[in-house]
């Protein structure tokens, strides 16, 4: 045994404060039993049976009480005393912020290095025997506050009779006697009636990945980082449990061990003085008499940024109690400490023998929330300085958007690079005084002919984006991209989130948008512009956030934009959908010698280049390739570990920043995405917003005349309202965000001017485009659309006289025919097309044979 004295401080508010003034106090340091007191076995198994027992439970209970009392940080600041405190008024109700006492409340938050700087061996048990630890260090918390509110209780005595006069001396001593008494024993009512003190822990531990975790991790602290998919409704777990015999009421308390999942049988026997007369099983829970926890269920999945790619994203189970339930709900990323653990599930088909196989969960002892994928990372100095130095580039706003994607080569890509790189910076999220929110994602559809780089265009910014999700649109479902509700092995409901939920904060990619199936469609519409997701299913109603932009990429109805329709026609989305899009491409596959021959030379510099790179790669490293290939997350992290250093990522922006020349790489591009989000929130200017009132009347004056000019006085009104592109209040909100986000760049907190300019003409050349070539090609006054509508108009004539109903003749051979009497082939071809979609013409063998069915 050690002994210490404290030494009493000079003025009367320190005394009154420490309340070890004068204290002789004593702590064992032997946190290990004697090794006499251990099982003599030579059998390693006995061994590690008896780990728990070799740890001296009340050495730790007496080490962490004095933890929570002594330790400080500078003289007189003592950190885990006032929470203690803090946490005792606001359970009671005597805090002057709170109203009702506050059951969930009774919680502690310890940091292990605060542990490790007090005590290395009590560290060292939190991790390596959490389990059996903690217990006893909940109880320490308990002393801990019971000597602090009888410490209390005995200063305000003290104090109160060195006022009364010496007449009364005598009678105060009594009083004073009886009234420490009372307090002290006040104070142990209080405690007895609140709820156990839960100990929480949080720490800077290395973070372990959920596919990481093997069989020596099992009965350890560890770290794991994750995002929430799913959650249980809250259950409550016995903790102790009061019997009574149903025949002579005898009672007994049985505690209940074991964890969340843990077991407990009532007695065989009663344990009264006619145990014969009971029978067996006598003994019945009384519920009012016995204690309760909070427990809920949740799942933990690795982040989509983090899964190798090819492999499937791992999850496992998760049991949080008291305060750490509903503290997380789907699509919540995570940092939690825990403690792997394992159970048995429950099988019907099992026959009570015993299963050497158990099921692995997370017993979590710690868990802080990542709000936000900008609010959670770190940046170095140096990292900040490269970043302020590229913001401060009149060019900034190139060298980014000449960064997306670099492969991908052609003038049309100028502006939806820029596009995306808006995407990937966004708006500013805005919340009005009533309640309301305005989102700050920006959402981009492309819409074109295949072989325009659009998949690519959606796979790349998945990768660049903080927190990015790929989905194709055959494949998804409405619950897969919103919410739904599943049902467990036990017959409960419990809710599991979707793509949109899952990438909260960052972009989904959805390719193939027109393949969705329509009523799918329709579910993400509140996802879109709410940024919300409704679940009311099998009596679960709520709402998850869903802040995600959406990035999607289509094809027209017909394979290929067909000029001769209308965008109607070639578009096959609702309006309402449409509408959603702060910006809309019409993606075109020109025909131009010199266009072509430019993207040939550029896809051609392209695979010359990359053959050349892995055939040095492939000479070199073929032995370490091999390797990597055959542990796919090997290979990813090493990829990661070489390029996301602070080191690579700050001398990439550097070197960029002050040359001018080059690109930023992904993993810089996205730390400086990072950056801006976290450290820039732009604002409107009036000048700003006085320009974009002013642009946005003239937009919807000009839509108005030219709908008028294509369809008369009298139809105008009518169309424009059913323009399948329109341009409503929503691509006002658009344009400001557009402006807001061109701002963020350059890390400047007010929009500029020319950042409204460079959001109209993004719009102009985009959504405006679009609606314009809606226009124009509805336009029967246009004489290139009309000679075009005739000479189909007579290859369809021409068609139906030469093939009579039942007849198969060669397609070829029939286009050769009509050309030889005057027709355009091409336009016989696209009325072959037609009249095959109208069910009037079939295309046999692979289209090489056309019969006429009517």
């Amino acid at each position: 045994l050690e002994y210490y004295a404290t030494k009493s401080h000079s003025s009367n508010i320190n005394k009154i404060m420490d309340f070890d003034d004068d204290r002789l106090y004593y702590s064992h340091q032997a946190l290990q039993q004697d090794g006499n007191s251990r099982r003599n076995s030579d059998s390693n198994a006995a061994t590690m049976d008896a780990d728990n027992d070799n740890v001296n439970l009340m050495a730790v209970r007496r080490h962490f009480r004095e933890f929570l009392r002594n330790y400080r940080q500078g003289p007189h600041r003592y950190l885990y005393r006032d929470r203690l405190l803090r946490m005792h008024r606001r359970i009671s109700g005597n805090d002057n912020n709170t109203n009702e006492m506050d059951a969930n409340g009774s919680k502690l938050s310890v940091d292990l290095a605060h542990v490790g700087e007090y005590d290395t061996a009590l560290l060292g048990l939190l991790l390596s025997q959490p389990a059996a630890v903690l217990p006893a260090l909940e109880l320490a918390a308990e002393d801990a506050l019971k000597s602090l509110l009888y410490d209390l209780s005995s200063n305000n005595t003290e104090g109160e009779s060195r006022q009364n006069t010496d007449a009364t001396a005598a009678a105060n001593n009594v009083n004073t006697t009886t009234t420490t008494q009372n307090q002290g024993e006040y104070a142990n009512a209080q405690l007895d009636a609140m709820t156990h003190v839960q100990i929480l822990l949080k720490g800077n531990l290395a973070p372990t990945p959920l596919r990481s975790i093997k069989a020596e991790h099992m009965n350890r602290l560890i770290k794991c980082p994750g995002i929430v998919i799913s959650t249980s409704p809250p259950k409550s777990r016995a903790t102790q449990l009061m019997v009574r015999c149903s025949r002579c009421l005898n009672t007994q308390i049985i505690p209940v061990t074991g964890g969340p999942y843990g077991s407990v049988s009532l007695p065989r026997h009663c344990a009264g003085d006619d145990s014969q007369q009971c029978g067996l099983f006598p003994y019945s829970v009384v519920p009012d008499e016995s204690h309760f926890v909070d427990r809920q269920n949740l799942k933990l999945q690795e982040s989509p940024e983090t899964v190798p790619t090819g492999e499937m994203p791992r999850s496992v189970l998760m049991a949080v109690e008291r305060s750490l339930v509903d503290r997380a709900p789907p699509g919540t990323r995570v940092q939690v400490l825990c403690i792997p653990t394992l159970f048995n599930k429950i099988n019907s088909s099992s026959n009570g023998s015993g299963d050497s196989v158990r099921t692995v969960y997370l017993r979590v002892v710690g868990l802080a929330r990542d709000y936000a994928p900008g609010e959670s990372a770190t940046f170095s100095p140096r990292e900040e300085e490269a970043f302020r130095l590229l913001s401060k580039r009149s060019d900034v706003y190139d060298i980014l958007s000449r960064s997306i994607a670099p492969s991908i080569s052609g003038s049309y890509t100028v502006d939806i690079k820029k596009a995306i790189c808006t995407m990937l910076f966004g708006g500013t999220r805005k919340r009005l005084p009533d309640g309301v929110r305005l989102r700050g994602d920006i959402n981009v559809l492309l819409l074109g002919d295949p072989s325009t780089a659009k998949s690519q265009f959606l796979k790349f910014t998945s990768r660049v984006a903080p927190v990015g999700i790929y989905t194709s649109g055959k494949g998804s479902s409405a619950a897969g991209l919103t919410a739904s509700i599943v049902k467990d092995a036990r017959g409960e409901f419990y809710l599991e989130g979707g793509a949109m939920v899952l990438a909260d904060g960052g972009i989904v990619a959805i390719d193939e948008f027109d393949k969705m199936r329509p009523n799918d469609r329709v579910a993400i519409h509140e996802a879109m512009e709410q940024q919300t997701i409704s679940i009311a299913k099998a009596g679960i109603t709520t709402v998850l956030n869903s802040r995600s932009s959406v990035l999607a990429a289509a094809n027209p109805v017909f394979g290929r934009y067909d000029d001769l329709k209308s965008a109607s026609e070639n578009i096959d989305l609702m309006t309402t959908i449409l509408s959603r899009f702060d910006l809309i491409f019409l993606v075109r596959d020109v025909r131009e010698e010199e266009r072509d021959r430019m993207i040939c030379k550029h896809v051609m510099g392209v695979h010359i280049t990359n053959s050349r790179g892995d055939g040095l790669d492939n000479s070199r490293n073929l032995r370490s390739r091999q390797l990597e290939e055959d542990d796919p997350l090997e290979r990813n992290m090493g990829e990661s570990t070489l390029s996301n250093s602070a080191q690579a990522i700050a001398e990439n922006i550097m070197r960029v920043a002050t040359t001018g020349v080059g690109e930023l790489d992904v993993p810089a591009m996205k730390k400086y995405i990072q950056y801006c989000k976290a450290r820039c929130a732009p604002r409107l200017s009036e000048q700003a917003g006085d320009v974009l009132a002013s642009s946005y009347v003239k937009i919807r004056d000009d839509v108005r005349k030219r709908s008028i000019d294509s369809s008369g006085t009298g139809a105008g009104r009518n169309d424009d309202a059913q323009s399948v592109i329109p341009i409503t209040v929503r691509q006002l909100e658009a344009l400001v965000r557009l402006s807001e986000s061109l701002a963020k760049m350059r890390l400047d907190n007010e929009v500029q001017p020319e950042d409204v300019a460079e959001a109209l003409r993004l719009f102009r050349v985009s959504t405006m485009a679009a609606n314009a070539a809606d226009e124009n090609s509805g336009n029967s006054n246009n004489p290139i659309a009309s000679s075009q509508v005739q000479e189909l108009e007579r290859s369809e004539a021409f068609l139906r006289t030469r093939l009579s109903i039942g007849t198969i003749v060669n397609k070829q051979r029939l286009v050769e025919e009509a050309a030889s009497q005057g027709y355009n082939a091409m336009a016989v071809n696209k009325a072959i097309v037609i009249m095959a979609m109208k069910g009037q013409v079939q295309e046999r063998n692979q289209g090489r044979l056309i019969k006429r069915i009517k």
